[in-house]
């Protein structure tokens, strides 16, 4: 027999128990699990980067891995910062993505945050970010 509270969230008791829900929106969820996610994938994806640019690393494995705040490629072709604030010439507010790739050579800079999300907000969070960084690419090109 359903009742009301078997079809809330149990750690919250606020909304409905849905997979986006508990995935990406619980409050209880929000104030430390996703977080310890969001930083988990951060890492992961600083992993990769950093062996596809020949970033000489000490740790092997994923899950040993914590990334330096700079990193540059053996060669010093690439630059790769992790949860920096850039410095500009005005004031920005959003000027800390997580991770900052730097391609010294080309001058080009590509700037990754990363979110992490149920399915039916990946466009609207995308957009969200782009309009988030906007000044920001503006100003670093």
């Amino acid at each position: 027999m359903n009742t009301e509270t078997d079809i809330k969230c149990r750690l919250c008791q606020q909304f409905d128990k849905t997979i986006d829900y508990i995935i990406s929106a619980c409050p209880i969820l929000v104030k430390e699990q996703y977080i310890k996610r969001h930083d988990r994938v951060c890492a992961q994806l600083h992993l990769n980067i950093c062996k596809e640019t020949a970033v000489q690393l000490d740790k092997k494995h994923w899950y040993e891995h914590v990334p330096e705040s700079l990193e540059t490629s053996q060669g010093g072709k690439v630059t790769i910062l992790s949860n920096q604030q850039v410095q500009t010439d005005r004031t920005i507010p959003n000027n800390k993505p997580d991770i900052i790739i730097r391609d010294n050579e080309e001058g080009t800079c590509m700037l990754i945050d990363v979110a992490i999300s149920g399915d039916r907000y990946v466009i609207k969070i995308e957009d969200q970010k782009i309009l988030k960084y906007k000044d920001l690419t503006i100003e670093i090109q």
